[in-house]
């Protein structure tokens, strides 16, 4: 019963679009009355707060396909003209915040759908554009986006052009770039707002074959109530969404949790400081482990805003491998987190090389240990990853291999690689096509390989047959060679009869002292007679 009340109250917009085209265009006074009551809008009558009169409210409840349901508004006066719209989530705060990235690379991404709510904020990267959270919601396309942006910094240029000239200067050169991404001519906007409908088709951005540089949109919303579209499906090698933890600060301007009382806080960081040492033992305690219960505090300072934060440092022991030491830092002004693991065990004699058979989505739940000195390659997509890159990472295969998405696609789209040269273009389609088989291969929808490489041979992947050998699984045990050991410094460290080493060096430096002090006497005794 709930969800049947949930799809006749938030039908999807696909079914009340048909809806609406079904509707009668009868003009008699009797059957628009019937007509209106079957129309999928509520209309309400507001007042206009420019002009004081009655002006129609007009609401649509309807949802989002791959989405959630929303609540889109819109408003205008009959007496002055004044309208407006804005969009509302009809669901609750997602526990994650949310980060969408879409990579506009050609025209038709311009017609990608944006639900922005109140709480979300825009970033052009390629333009240093920002636009901050707003008051209201927001129900738009790239395109009317970017049409958005051009209107309201448009506004007031001909006053700043007076008063401000290098403000007007930095602004129009900014507007400059938006309007080659709409491929617009500079009389464009008065000649679209004073035609028809065919003449607003006809200047879509998206229709025009004029080049259109490469840029970036990125919709960071903390309530999680944002959206892009993508294009065919979620694997779209040009959309990617991240979901995050908020922090403290972002769960205080959504209203989920009161703001810290700063007497309280220093409160508390004087009982913390008055702790002695038997309390410290108390709290650092001995489980079930032993030693490897006790996590370490060490202050610290914010590598982002500079607020002094603690990292905690954590000894843990995987079955069937080795100990490691965990490392993690949080800092709850800023949201800004790290973590790094690395080895707690002494160097390996002997390289080790894990090679995984993935079949299904059951593999992806495995947990990985990849060191800082490991390398990861999946031959199926001819992805290499050398020794070094990503750092020390404890996490699952699912979770290593999101990372790795985000890091390439990240990086991709910038630089050399967002002109519009031939090469550019054709580089670009190289890479569209390997990031969509990363995205099967992150979604395990096809098979493939996963090799981790680690000279030092503290990686691990999770055997789920362990103590028995794993059917998928593969170990290989090898001996570095002399370079491996020359760029790990292993081929300079003596950790055995170093001590006989330290006194012969001793003893060449007494004696290389006392021949230059003989030598000294001889030839002071020849210079005086």
């Amino acid at each position: 019963m709930p969800q049947e009340a949930k799809e006749e109250f938030f039908p999807a917009i696909g079914t009340i679009a048909d809806k609406a085209d079904q509707l009668p265009e009868n003009k008699d006074h009797n059957a628009a009355a019937d007509a209106a009551e079957d129309k999928p809008l509520q209309e309400i009558e507001s007042l206009c707060m420019k002009c004081g009169e009655q002006g129609t409210t007009r609401m649509l409840l309807t949802s989002i396909p791959y989405f959630r349901e929303i609540i889109v508004m819109s408003f205008r006066c009959e007496h002055c003209g004044a309208s407006n719209n804005e969009i509302q989530s009809a669901g609750t705060i997602r526990p994650e915040g949310a980060l969408y990235t879409a990579r506009i690379l050609a025209r038709s991404d311009l017609d990608r759908q944006i639900v922005r709510s109140a709480s979300a904020s825009i970033v052009i990267p390629e333009l240093q554009l920002t636009l901050p959270a707003s008051a209201r919601g927001q129900l738009t396309t790239v395109e009317g986006l970017i049409r958005d942006i051009v209107a309201d910094l448009s506004m007031d240029q001909p006053l700043r052009r007076i008063q401000d000239e290098e403000s007007y200067k930095k602004i129009q050169l900014l507007l400059d770039k938006l309007k080659e991404i709409l491929g617009d001519e500079e009389e464009d906007g008065e000649e679209t707002s004073n035609d028809g409908d065919n003449a607003q088709s006809v200047t879509k951005a998206s229709e025009k074959e004029s080049p259109m540089p490469a840029f970036t949109v990125k919709l960071d919303d903390p309530s999680g109530n944002s959206w892009i579209e993508f294009i065919g499906s979620m694997s779209d090698s040009k959309w990617n969404m991240r979901t995050y933890s908020r922090s403290l600060q972002q769960n205080i301007e959504l209203g989920l949790v009161a703001a810290p009382d700063e007497s309280a806080s220093v409160a508390q960081g004087a009982a913390k400081l008055s702790l002695d040492d038997n309390d410290q033992e108390a709290v650092g305690g001995s489980g079930v482990e032993g030693t490897n219960e006790e996590i370490y505090v060490f202050p610290g300072t914010c590598s982002s805003c500079g607020y002094p934060l603690d990292t905690m440092m954590k000894k843990v022991n995987i079955p069937y491998f080795k100990d490691i030491i965990i490392m993690s830092t949080n800092c709850d002004r800023c949201g800004y987190r790290d973590n790094e693991v690395k080895s707690g065990a002494a160097i390996s004699e002997k390289g080790k090389k894990l090679t995984l058979k993935v079949e299904d989505r059951e593999d992806l739940s495995r947990d990985i240990l990849k060191s800082e000195t490991a390398g990861l390659t999946i031959p199926e997509i001819d992805l290499v990853l050398t020794h070094g890159t990503l750092g020390g990472r404890f996490t699952t295969l699912e979770g290593i291999l999101e990372q790795v998405y985000e890091e390439l696609s990240d990086k991709i789209f910038t630089g050399d690689s967002a002109s519009n040269t031939p090469e550019a273009t054709k580089e670009r389609a190289r890479f569209e096509k390997f990031l969509g088989d990363l995205k099967e291969i992150k979604s395990a929808t096809r098979p493939f390989t996963l090799i981790l490489d680690d000279p030092l041979a503290n990686s691990y992947i999770q055997n789920l047959y362990a103590p028995d050998s794993d059917p998928a699984m593969t170990v290989e045990l090898y001996e570095r060679t002399w370079q491996q050991n020359e760029e790990l410094g292993l081929n300079d460290m003596k950790v055995e009869g170093y001590e006989s080493d330290r006194d012969s060096n001793i003893g060449d430096n007494v004696a290389k002292k006392d021949s230059q002090s003989t030598e000294e006497k001889e030839k002071i005794a020849a210079e005086n007679p």
